[in-house]
């Protein structure tokens, strides 16, 4: 077998492996202050990546937490309770981030008894990229998903 055949026999796996894909939700449409999720797929046919997320506010604080493994294409979902507290909702996994100290991190077991805030979008896999996509403004407002057809309450 010819040498560069060998050469790229060896290679192929390395194109096939680790995808680390990044996107920022902007606070505020600062990138001085914003989430950033960290998506690491080892090889394209895994069902599951693992999950970091960076909380910055910039220039006092930056920490990446750790969010462990979830679902390779399933959203994280962002939520606004409000107190620089953002509740990072993936399937029916929760967990909160703040980005007052940037420290604060914590798995929830169930949504928080005063709610989990407005929706503020979520990161989602779009063509085979990472990407924040920001909510509706009505939904961002009221924290609940619109329905075009439903009668304006009185």
């Amino acid at each position: 077998m010819p040498r560069k055949s060998l050469l790229s026999l060896f290679l192929l796996p390395l194109l096939l492996a680790c995808s680390d894909q990044r996107a920022s939700f902007e606070i505020g449409g600062s990138s001085q202050h914003s989430l950033t999720l960290i998506r690491i797929q080892n090889f394209f046919w895994e069902k599951s990546a693992s999950y970091s997320i960076v909380a910055a506010r910039m220039p006092e604080c930056m920490r990446r937490h750790d969010m462990g493994k979830g679902g390779a294409s399933t959203p994280v979902e962002v939520y606004a309770p409000g107190n620089d507290a953002w509740i990072l909702k993936q399937g029916r996994r929760m967990q909160v981030v703040e980005t007052r100290t940037c420290e604060g991190f914590a798995r929830l077991d169930e949504p928080p008894a005063e709610g989990m805030g407005p929706l503020q979008g979520s990161f989602e896999m779009r063509d085979g990229n990472l990407s924040f996509v920001a909510a509706a403004k009505s939904e961002a407002a009221t924290g609940a998903p619109t329905d075009a057809g439903a009668p304006a309450p009185r």
